[in-house]
């Protein structure tokens, strides 16, 4: 079949399905674009003439686009994803913090950024990086250490085993994350004439790999000897659909659970074993507990800084690790158990049949968490007057959202906060990006999970993005293809006039909030008054229906209002950022200066120095 390399791609992505428990689904759901003369003729024209099975979707901003990609991908727990295509230059690199974002948090999306002319017939070519070693570099080589598969299409007898092995990738958990197809612009013009196979449909399965029997029973070995073992489920939890048989392990062994930022909601939040939000963005509960554990099982979880607390927080605990990617089950010495997290469960719950914490050890769990819920509803309850606390607007959307309902979020001091304070009812229902906490994410990404949730008519399940003036500020330009493409979200805007999840760490590390306040020049610094920025008449600028609040009871109005909207909507709510919701009582390494003329600073490294004792090599 002759076609151009371009058309070869769409049509190769049309027929790619993937394979889970019997179900069957197609793995692309589109292709998000930005056109220029490194794509439009090649990729573009193929979408043009070749599209019918992989939509085209118009976006604003190339990094942007990744973002939504990757709240679709993660959505639909990594079975279906969406591919970008970019022009080469610029609209290139703006992909590559989208690609890092994707390959840290092991997302699938699939770059087709244009490239420099293979045949070099040209060169240099606009918005070309020459570099005088090789006439084999271009921009696009940046985007080799934040992609799982890299390769450049310099021929189109290369493209097959490259998509091959691109589709290897994207659908295998353990390897999952960007994969990038370099395009060189002439070659995606290019005809060839292509083995029809190529085309054919085809089903990627995704297995559900079951531990070793060794492994099992080492594991089994360590855990029954477990006197307070702690459970931290991970993001793997909720991709492997392991839910329910997380639940049925915590309810036969009475061993309690601690969640990660993307593990959040693997329990309902009022599960007897449910213990929250753990790390330095953890329950005073969960964190707790993990100073006193034993043994820690680890569920699909890659132990961030932030669920370890730097490294304080386990004491002398020893570690089982359940993981699909050995190169996680590996960490902290632990006692190794590669599998699907769902598969892992069962096998590790057959294994101990029989065996159940202490009685005494349960209800220590009921009792922190239970003084912990006291915390939180107090945290949450509204003041009539005033600005409200950031704490404050989040137990007020809580309030708005029903069971299913999607609260997503990625940066700032509200990830941490929804960490310790959100309380799921749905496993889908927490979608906070935090591997890369990228500023921009939220809308985009929302966007993306509103995306998921729509397909197939709709379920009536609402999004609420939760994002911060600085994040807004960087990447709101995605209301505009939400407002296009009919996607409605619930965009929960708190202005505060600053970065100031950054002005809190500045603080604490005695740097006096320095460079965190929006504020006019002055002869002595950024300290004058607050800059007129009216982020509400923006937000109205780019065709999405606003609300302002400035209580607690006007943002009750406002959040019910926004509701009734069939079309997306912007909820503008000024806080008071000096207002902190309640510590969790864990510890995060930001080194502090050695040496310094500021009181505020010697004071910061002393704190800094007395909390470093606690970290251990967990060896």
């Amino acid at each position: 079949m002759r076609l151009t390399t371009g058309q070869a791609i769409v049509r190769f992505l049309a027929n790619q399905w993937t394979e889970r428990d019997g179900v069957r689904q197609r793995f692309f759901a589109g292709c998000f674009g930005i056109f220029g003369h490194g794509n439009v003729a090649g990729i573009g024209e193929a979408l043009l003439e070749y599209g019918k099975d992989l939509p085209y979707y118009q976006a604003r901003n190339e990094q942007a686009m990744v973002h939504t990609a990757v709240g679709f991908a993660r959505a639909h727990d990594r079975l279906r994803a969406f591919a970008c295509t970019s022009s080469i230059g610029p609209g290139a690199t703006n992909m590559v913090t989208g690609a890092a974002l994707a390959t840290i948090n092991r997302i699938p999306v699939l770059l087709l950024p244009g490239d420099v002319f293979a045949t070099r017939v040209a060169n240099p070519v606009l918005q070309e990086l020459e570099d005088p070693r090789s006439y084999d570099v271009s921009v696009n080589d940046a985007f080799k250490p934040v992609s799982r598969f890299w390769d450049r299409i310099n021929r189109p007898e290369q493209l097959p085993s490259a998509l091959l092995a691109a589709m290897r990738v994207l659908t295998d958990p353990a390897e999952t994350g960007a994969v990038t197809l370099a395009l060189p612009q002439d070659v995606q013009a290019e005809a060839y004439d292509w083995p029809e196979e190529l085309f054919a449909e085809r089903v990627w399965h995704v297995a559900r790999p079951v531990p070793e029997p060794a492994a099992l029973a080492r594991a089994a070995e360590l855990i029954r000897g477990a006197e307070r073992p702690l459970i931290v489920a991970g993001g793997g939890v909720i991709y492997s659909r392991a839910t329910e048989e997380l639940r049925a392990f915590a309810e036969a062994t009475g061993v309690p659970v601690g969640e990660t930022q993307a593990g959040k909601g693997s329990l309902r939040w009022d599960h007897p074993q449910a213990a929250g939000a753990i790390g330095a963005t953890g329950t005073t509960a969960a964190n707790a507990l993990a100073r006193e554990a034993d043994v820690v099982i680890g569920v699909g979880t890659r132990y961030s800084d932030f669920t370890t607390a730097s490294r304080s927080l386990f004491g002398r605990a020893r570690f089982v690790n359940l993981n699909v990617a050995a190169f996680d089950a590996a960490k902290h010495a632990g006692t190794s158990l590669v599998a699907d997290a769902a598969a892992g469960l069962a096998a590790l719950r057959g294994a101990l049949e029989g065996w159940s914490v202490p009685e005494a050890y349960r209800e220590e769990t009921r009792e922190r968490v239970a003084r912990w819920n006291a915390v939180v509803d107090e945290a949450f309850r509204p003041s009539e007057n005033g600005l409200p606390a950031q704490s404050e607007v989040l137990g007020l959307v809580g309030e708005a959202a029903r069971d299913r309902d999607v609260v997503v979020c990625a940066a700032g001091s509200m990830p941490g906060d929804l960490h310790k304070l959100w309380r799921p009812r749905d496993p889908k229902g927490y979608h906070v990006e935090y591997g890369y906490s990228c500023m921009g994410y939220e809308i985009a990404g929302g966007l993306g999970v509103k995306m998921a949730l729509d397909e197939g008519g709709g379920t009536g399940r609402e999004v609420f993005v939760m994002i911060g003036d600085g994040s807004y500020l960087m990447m709101s330009s995605e209301l505009v293809t939400a407002v296009q493409e009919g996607v409605k979200l619930i965009v929960v805007l708190v202005q505060n006039h600053g970065f100031a999840s950054i002005g809190n760490l500045s603080e604490s590390v005695g740097a006096q909030r320095f460079g965190t306040r929006y504020r006019y020049r002055t002869p002595s610094g950024l300290n004058g008054e607050v800059l007129p920025v009216d982020l509400a008449a923006n937000a109205a600028s780019l065709g999405a229906r606003v609300f302002t609040a400035r209580t607690a009871p006007e943002l009750r109005d406002a959040l019910a209002r926004a509701r009734e909207e069939s079309g997306t909507t912007v909820v503008h709510v000024e806080t008071d950022p000096l207002r902190p919701a309640p510590d969790g009582e864990a510890w995060w390494d930001v080194p502090v200066a050695e040496v310094s003329s500021l009181d505020t600073v010697r004071e910061a490294r002393a704190r800094y120095e007395k909390d470093k004792q606690e970290q251990r090599p967990y060896l």
